[in-house]
């Protein structure tokens, strides 16, 4: 293990200074298999194909305002590894006790910041918790990194663990960094004068077109900071750090697929009017007046290539507020609003907004963090995300995965987070909620389904309306 010390990207930072008390900073997800699965060929599994990922064997070693990553001298995956079982013949609801307690609990900062617990005695088979520090990386990156670790078949052929050999680079004089940085940033300019000049002659409005980029940045970091405060509602409350988890039953990928045909938009505006109406149903059934105007959603906005293969970790993504029309009651005119708020928002520079103030962010003092941090997070009663999965059935260690789910962290003062994420032909939903809210989980999931069978039947119901309008 190496003594040496490489810096924390200020995204990455920015995250890492984000995790509280009341949220810790974790990216959750569990693994539901079909059998049990032998604890070696899972330590097999991970040595290969995870900890291949250098961040997954450091820890974090804070220097004042800065934070650098360490290869950890004690790395033993037996302090990331452990085997534990549920009572009896338990189901979901022990298991999502059990997620829901260890995810209220935060990583032991002094090693690598993950950790994945193997889970006996679970419907007949087994289930896998992972629990990994968002610093590390975003969500996308890490369900991609979760599903390295799969196989299309029961039987593949494993490797041999091969650990390369690492290079130490020679120190370099101040003066000839120095100099490096100097020519760089000189052959940086000279090509990005070039690529501009370039520009201009192939397409003479390109200047315009780049005024017209940054104006439209402009307003979109003045809409951030202008925006008004979240109604007070339920959903925003004093948060406990106590989290309940849960998740519905899947829904079929083809229906929603259909749905949104029918509907002329996409399977996200499905999703997120879906969701609309899960809260709508909670407004009424918790008696609470509905806020007239709805209320906002943090969504992240995926920055990378999804073609791009994972080969370093890291966040690379954007925030967009997402308004959530729970005020209409009817499905069709909910979908309608929400699929107008989304196109708006894909003609946006939000998400590139957020993430440079994130990257700001992580460069300036802690203060400034949790001011900004405290301001944003009063805009939005909740994150919501939407991950694509794999299309077909994938097997960990022979063991065919049955079912998965995910929970993203909140930041600041925001309790609730809904997770979407597609797999082998479904649609899962995921909940977490701070004690301290007054909305019950296991209701909320509950109303996910109905909300997405009451949108599929009015659409079924005003189909030659619904294309008749979307055409127009």
């Amino acid at each position: 293990m190496s003594s040496e010390m490489t810096p924390m990207s200020s995204v990455d930072h920015a995250w890492l200074r984000m995790d509280s008390p009341e949220n810790p900073m974790m990216i959750s997800g569990v693994l539901m298999l079909e059998k049990p699965i032998a604890l070696d060929r899972l330590r097999r599994v991970l040595e290969e194909r995870f900890l291949c990922f250098r961040r997954f064997r450091q820890r974090i070693v804070e220097r004042g305002e800065q934070a650098y990553w360490q290869d950890d001298p004690l790395f033993d995956i037996d302090n990331h590894l452990h085997r534990i079982a549920l009572p009896g013949k338990a189901g979901k609801t022990e298991l999502e006790a059990l997620v829901s307690d260890l995810n209220s609990t935060a990583l032991d900062f002094r090693r690598p910041l993950w950790q994945m617990h193997y889970i006996d005695q679970y419907n007949g088979g087994c289930a896998l918790l992972i629990r990994i520090h968002h610093c590390i990386a975003d969500g996308i990156s890490l369900v991609r990194v979760l599903l390295s670790m799969t196989d299309k078949t029961p039987e593949p052929k494993l490797h041999k663990v091969r650990h390369a050999r690492k290079r130490h680079p020679e120190k370099t004089p101040f003066v000839t960094q120095f100099l490096h940085r100097t020519v760089d940033s000189t052959l940086i300019a000279a090509g990005q004068a070039r690529l501009l000049l370039q520009s201009i002659r192939q397409e003479p409005k390109y200047p315009l077109k780049l005024a017209t980029a940054a104006g439209g940045v402009a307003l979109d970091l003045a809409k951030l900071g202008l925006a008004p405060f979240e109604p007070k509602t339920n959903l925003k409350a004093s948060l406990s750090g106590r989290k309940h988890v849960a998740w519905a039953e899947p829904l079929d990928l083809a229906e929603v697929k259909a749905c949104a045909k029918t509907l002329g938009g996409t399977v996200n505006d499905v999703l997120l009017c879906v969701a609309t109406g899960a809260l709508n149903r909670h407004f009424q059934a918790s008696g609470e007046v509905i806020p007239e105007c709805g209320i906002r959603v943090a969504v992240p906005f995926n920055l990378r290539p999804l073609d791009q293969p994972i080969e370093t970790l890291g966040n690379k993504f954007g925030l967009v507020l997402v308004s959530l029309p729970v005020e209409v009651a009817d499905p069709i005119m909910c979908f309608r609003q929400v699929q107008e708020n989304m196109n708006r928002l894909k003609r946006s520079y939000q998400a590139q907004v957020t993430y440079s103030l994130l990257d700001l962010f992580g460069r300036g003092p802690d203060i400034l963090e949790k001011r900004a941090l405290d301001l944003l997070s009063n805009k939005a009663s909740a994150v919501l995300t939407n991950v694509p999965g794999p299309k077909n059935p994938v097997y960990l260690a022979g063991s065919k995965v049955v079912q998965t789910m995910f929970w993203v962290p909140q930041s600041g003062n925001i309790g609730i987070g809904m997770s979407i994420l597609s797999y082998a032909g479904t649609v899962q939903f995921g909940i977490t909620v701070d004690k301290a809210i007054h909305a019950d989980p296991h209701a909320v999931m509950d109303y996910f389904r109905e909300s997405f069978e009451a949108l599929r039947h009015a659409a079924l119901a005003g189909r030659p309306q619904a294309v008749q309008r979307h055409a127009s």
